[in-house]
């Protein structure tokens, strides 16, 4: 039997549950999230209207989920990167704001080219980066690789329901025989997996329990794995006057940096909101 609750019941209910895992202020910030998630018209939060009895249907499996620490974002197939609305699951990251600062530094360099350029961007994941891209410069070539099928298939569902055109292409980054798959580019980007094994137990369950490991971590032995072919890769598929954007480890910038200047490149770290070593840009020397 359903209880008939206004939208304002509703957000309390669904928050009075949450703070049994969540912090009050979470709880109701996810609350929300989740009730305008359920309404056509957001807006109408702000009212005292009635909650349907099948929009109330939904509430208790979401709260379930959250209490079992699953990421909000699955359990809504919901994310927003740099103002896009895109389907997310298993199979992809949840797209940070780190990643929209990357994002931002690529845009503020570039926004007043007027040739047509082209961007590869490195493990994709759900599409986020160049699908922003794409949007920020219509005219440019985007093309985006990923390893995982599942993580592609993700990206094309949002590439397609945003109606945005980038160049999808399955390929195993870190095996060079694969690389001639790729022409040459003016600009590469990638968001890689740059977590050490080591650090997982460190973390929160939300994200070591539901998020891609594959996407996630790099062996404690070789942690700059993918920012030395990465490198290698733009000596061969990077224009002469091109750019390499990295989001990398906060605690691992100075060798990051490293790995391109020892093979000719310029490289400049450059910190995120938070004051940590976030991300890196490098340029044949």
């Amino acid at each position: 039997m359903f209880v008939i609750m206004t939208t304002r019941e509703a957000l309390q209910y669904i928050s009075r549950q949450l703070q049994a895992c969540y912090d009050e202020g979470e709880a109701a910030s996810m609350a929300r999230w989740i009730l305008e998630n359920s309404r056509e018209n957001s807006g109408a939060l702000m009212q005292q209207t009635i909650v349907t009895p099948e929009q109330e249907g939904k509430f208790e499996p979401i709260i379930k989920r959250l209490l079992a620490q699953e990421p909000l974002q699955y359990v809504l197939n919901e994310s927003w990167f740099s103002g896009l609305k895109l389907y997310v699951d298993e199979n992809v990251l949840i797209p940070r704001p780190e990643t929209e600062e990357l994002v931002e530094w690529i845009i503020a360099d570039h926004q007043f080219r007027k040739d047509d350029f082209t961007i590869l961007d490195i493990g994709t994941g759900s599409g986020c980066i160049p699908l922003a891209l794409k949007k920020r410069f219509p005219k440019a070539g985007i093309w985006a690789c990923d390893i995982s099928k599942g993580a592609l298939a993700v990206a094309k569902k949002n590439a397609e329901a945003l109606h945005i055109p980038v160049k999808f292409l399955q390929l195993d980054f870190l095996d060079n025989k694969q690389w001639d798959q790729l022409p040459v580019f003016d600009i590469i980007v990638s968001n890689p997996p740059y977590i050490p094994v080591k650090d997982k137990t460190g973390m929160q369950r939300n994200v070591v329990a539901y998020e891609p490991a594959t996407a996630l971590f790099v062996p404690d032995d070789d942690t700059l794995v993918f920012y030395k072919a990465i490198a290698a890769f733009g000596n061969t598929h990077l224009h002469k006057n091109g750019m390499i954007y990295c989001e990398i480890h906060e605690d691992l910038g100075e060798a990051s940096s490293r790995i391109f200047s020892s093979v000719g490149y310029t490289a400049e770290l450059k910190k995120d909101m938070q004051g940590k070593d976030r991300m890196i840009r490098a340029i044949p020397a």
